[in-house]
């Protein structure tokens, strides 16, 4: 019998082989340059993204010839930070005021027709970031103009936007918005939706029924001036969450910057507190990681996690704003001027 441990011994290191060996660098490729700022990207697949940016321009990186679109309003040139992508279109929401939302058919080669679905004005409006569950139901969140924050849906795939009443979303506090920073402010897992405020109070909103019933809860992330709080959110699952962000006015202050959940958002636990990374922007878990790796983007640099948040790497010193995720070892991120692929080794 004594093959029975040499057989257990050697499934053990088969075992241990078939795991992915964690990052220790990343190779960055650069696909496109413009003098823009990019704060919204949505990769289609291992060499496609879309993006959306300042001075109207919305785009596909398809290859060595971008196609490209500017779009006016009436004869402004709109700022865009939200973008999301479902089977057969792209969305592109505009902040400040006017705030429009149009919707771009795409067959899955060329945008087909650019349509506006939902426009609104005022002097308080600003939306920050959009995402969609499916190819129908879709939400977008933006800073309050009335005692809640601006929160769109749609139940249509995006033909049609409703604004929900104050009297469906619990009321913000004095000082409180979001950060138009890098699309990333919502996160969705399956039927649930978690959105990431910062200011003067930095809190979570969550709502397990895609938008209809709501509840918010208080975090630790650092907060009570107008440029603290919380950037970035993201899910692995129902569970398990991540918020990063800080104080954009002091990039390489370390305290009270990053935050994770075990219990779905109700309670947040401060993460290598007082260790890098600084401020950041943008924060992913790695895909098919079991929600052990987490890499953020920000001014300060490209930082990695092995071990959900207790520790961290700087893996590159290039900062950017946004970051999406294709598969476990390739990322596209966004930044001044331009977007790049990622590739983690």
């Amino acid at each position: 019998m004594k093959f029975v441990p040499v057989l257990f011994s050697m499934m053990l290191i088969m075992a241990c082989s078939n795991k992915r060996a964690d990052f220790e660098s990343v190779t960055i490729q650069t696909i496109y340059t413009d003098s823009l700022s990019i704060r919204a990207i949505a990769p289609l697949d291992e060499n496609r993204v879309w993006f959306a940016s300042d001075k109207g321009k919305v785009g596909l990186i398809d290859g060595d010839t971008p196609k490209l679109a500017t779009i006016k309003y009436e004869d402004s040139l709109l700022h865009f930070r939200s973008l999301s992508v479902t089977s057969g279109a792209v969305f592109v929401l505009s902040i400040a005021n006017p705030a429009v939302l149009y919707k771009i058919d795409f067959d899955g080669r060329e945008a087909t027709h650019i349509q506006e679905v939902y426009a609104e004005t005022g002097e308080k409006v600003f939306y920050d970031s959009m995402k969609f569950w499916n190819d129908k139901e879709g939400i977008a969140m933006g800073d309050p103009t009335e005692d809640c924050l601006s929160v769109l849906i749609t139940r249509d795939g995006g033909d049609h936007w409703n604004k929900l009443s104050c009297s469906l979303l619990p009321g913000i506090e004095q000082g409180e918005a979001g950060f138009a920073a890098s699309n990333s402010n919502i996160a969705l897992y399956e039927n649930h939706v978690w959105m990431a405020t910062g200011g003067k109070r930095a809190r979570v909103y969550h709502s397990a029924d895609r938008g209809v019933n709501w509840e918010v809860f208080n975090t630790p992330i650092l907060q009570g001036r107008a440029m603290t709080g919380i950037y970035s959110i993201d899910f692995y699952n129902d569970k398990l969450g991540v918020i990063v962000g800080g104080d954009w006015e002091q990039k390489d202050f370390n305290e009270g910057n990053k935050a994770i959940t075990t219990d779905g958002g109700r309670t947040w636990h401060l993460i290598a507190n007082g260790e890098v990374p600084g401020f950041q922007s943008a924060v992913k878990f790695v895909p098919g990681s079991d929600g052990d790796e987490i890499v953020s983007v920000g001014s300060p640099g490209i930082f990695y996690s092995h071990n959900r948040g207790k520790s961290w790497e700087k893996i590159t010193q290039e900062g950017f704003y946004a970051l999406e995720f294709v598969n476990d070892t390739l990322a596209f991120a966004s930044g001044a001027n331009r977007i790049v692929k990622l590739t983690f080794q």
